[in-house]
C-alpha cells in the first residue's frame, strides 16, 4: 500500500508539474495585488482539487457511458503525457501549455489547465478503485499534492528569485525525462493488455 501511495503520488506531482508551474503562477499572479495572491493561490488549487477528485471518482462510470475500455484510456493517457514530457523537455515558445490571458486569474488558466490538465484527468481517470483501501490511498495521495501545489505556489515568487531561471528550468526538464520514462511504461503496460484481449 506504501509503494502504491507513493507511486500515486510521484505520478500526480509530475503530472501536475508545481515547480515547472511556478512561472505561470507568478506571472499571471504579477498584476494582482500581494494582498489577494494567497487567497487566489489557494482558490485556485482548491478547484483543481476538486475537479480531480470529480474524475477519481467518477472515472470508471464516465468510461462507461462513453462506451471507452480503460486499456484504449491507459493508451490515450500515456501519450498524452509523452506529449506534455517532450513539450517540458524542448521547451515551446508559448509554453508546456500554450498562451494564457493576462489578468485576475480564475480557474483558467492556473486550476485549468496548468493543475488538472488533460494529462492529470487522464491519470486520475486511471486511479478508479474497487476497493476502500485503494480509494483511501488514491484520496490521501492526491490531497497531499495538494499541499504540496500550496506550498510551492504561496512562496512561487520567492522560489524563482532564490532559484533562478536557469535552475527551474533544468528542474522542469528532469521532471520531463522522469514522466517521459512513466509514460513509455503506461503505454507498454497498456499494449500488454491490449494483446491478453486478443
Amino acid at each position: 500500500m506504501t509503494q502504491s501511495f507513493f507511486q500515486t503520488f510521484i505520478l500526480l506531482i509530475l503530472v501536475t508539474d508545481p515547480f515547472g508551474n511556478v512561472p505561470l503562477f507568478a506571472s499571471a499572479l504579477a498584476p494582482v495585488e500581494k494582498a489577494r495572491r494567497a487567497r487566489i493561490v489557494v482558490r485556485e488549487c482548491a478547484i483543481a482539487f476538486v475537479v480531480l477528485l470529480i474524475f477519481m471518482f467518477f472515472g470508471r462510470h464516465f468510461l462507461n457511458a462513453l462506451h471507452l475500455s480503460e486499456v484504449a484510456l491507459r493508451i490515450g493517457g500515456a501519450v498524452i503525457l509523452l506529449l506534455i514530457a517532450i513539450r517540458m523537455i524542448f521547451p515551446h515558445p508559448d509554453g508546456v501549455l500554450g498562451k494564457t490571458d493576462g489578468g485576475e486569474p480564475f480557474i483558467v488558466p492556473l486550476a485549468i489547465p496548468a493543475l488538472a490538465g488533460p494529462s492529470a484527468l487522464a491519470t486520475v481517470l486511471l486511479f478508479s478503485a474497487n476497493t476502500m483501501t485503494e480509494i483511501a490511498v488514491n484520496v490521501a495521495a492526491l490531497a497531499l499534492v495538494g499541499v504540496v501545489w500550496l506550498a510551492v505556489f504561496l512562496s512561487a515568487e520567492k522560489l524563482q528569485e532564490a532559484l533562478g531561471p536557469q535552475v527551474m528550468t533544468a528542474f522542469e526538464r528532469l521532471m520531463g525525462l522522469i514522466l517521459t520514462a512513466m509514460s513509455v511504461e503506461m503505454l507498454l503496460g497498456g499494449i500488454r493488455e491490449f494483446v491478453k484481449t486478443l
